[in-house]
């Protein structure tokens, strides 16, 4: 007797030539697209949670309301945007 490995199945033919099939035909599934970080609208805002001093924050709603916006300018004109 020889020395040659056994096979063993591990399903039945069908089983096996569905799978082939399957595979065969089924579409890849394309890769998910990067979500963008950038906003779809121009000169859309966007929420953040920022932590600020309590001393600037309260500086900048002495006003009323408009503080977002006026923290918004102090940024951009800090960054000579």
């Amino acid at each position: 007797m020889a020395n040659t490995p056994t096979r063993r199945s591990t399903g039945s033919t069908r089983d096996t030539a569905e799978a082939a099939f399957k595979s065969a035909t089924t579409k890849p599934v394309p890769p998910a697209e990067p979500v963008s970080r950038t906003p779809f609208i121009p000169g859309a805002k966007e929420q953040v949670s920022i932590r600020l001093d309590r001393d600037v924050l309260e500086r900048f709603q002495e006003d009323g309301p408009g503080w977002q916006e006026r923290i918004n300018a102090a940024l951009r004109k800090a960054l000579g945007m």
